[in-house]
This record gives C-alpha cells, structure tokens and sequence, in this order.
C-alpha cells in the first residue's frame, strides 16, 4: 500500500469509495467508507451503518477501525474516507478520539466523490484527546 515508501493516498481512496458502495444510510442518505491503512500494510474497509435509533448508529471509520483491531492490529498509518457533498467529509469527535487512541500521528485523507481532498493527523483534528494518566491493568493488546 505505500508508493516509494509513503502511503498510496490513491489507492486507499479508491477502498474508501469502495466501501462506501455497501453503506446501510436509509435515514441520511449520506453514504460514507473509509480505508485504514494498518502499519503491516494491511487495509481495513468499513462502511456507515444507520439505525433508527439514531445513537446506535456507526461510523466509516469506526466500522474499519473496529474489523483492523479484531484482526489483532494496534498500528495505522492511514485512513481514507469518502462521501458525497461539496466539500470532503471530517471525522466526528468520536472517530477522532478513537483513532487518537491507536495513534495522534494516524493520517486522515478525506476526498468527495469529485475528487476535492484535504490531509490532516488525526493530533491536528483532536489536539487535546482524552487520555487515562496510566493504562489499566488486563486492558488487553
């Protein structure tokens, strides 16, 4: 997934768009996918997925970073998500706090589907996330 040692920016994308494809988004009509780029190179896709009840509802990125962890991994480099509208989508405050929690330097690459993008680290988004003074002890991984 890297391009001469960096991240495929375009490639990730193209998953993000992808993924965006098998959104569940019947209540906003705003389809979202994302592509986190794992530090082994391994890509996790997810996809928004609405509910009625609205609380319960999951984000792009919260759905990839969610299948990227069960699958044992801790790293990412990278993560790409798409959705319609004039401007590129921005992760929510949730997202960013749990990206944050894997990583401040993780690389957020959001593009609309005509291609208009900005870059940011997920530190930049969220500059004072919530952190424990101390890991708890059997917090796994």
């Amino acid at each position: 997934m890297s391009a001469e040692g960096g991240i495929d920016r375009q490639r990730l994308l193209a998953l993000a768009r992808q993924a965006r494809e098998s959104a569940y988004a019947p209540y906003s009509g705003y389809p979202v996918g994302a592509a986190l780029l794992a530090r082994d190179g391994t890509v996790y896709a997810g996809c928004n997925l609405e509910c009625a009840s609205y609380g319960l509802t999951l984000c792009a990125e919260r759905v990839a970073l969610g299948a990227a962890v069960s699958a044992g991994r801790r790293e990412f480099l990278a993560i790409a998500v798409v959705a319609a509208g004039p401007v590129p989508p921005s992760p929510c405050g949730a997202c960013r706090q749990l990206l944050a929690e894997f990583g401040e330097g993780t690389l957020v690459i959001a593009s609309n589907l005509e291609g208009h993008l900005w870059e940011a680290a997920v530190g930049q988004l969220l500059p004072a996330c919530f952190r424990f003074p101390a890991p708890r002890r059997g917090a796994g991984g």
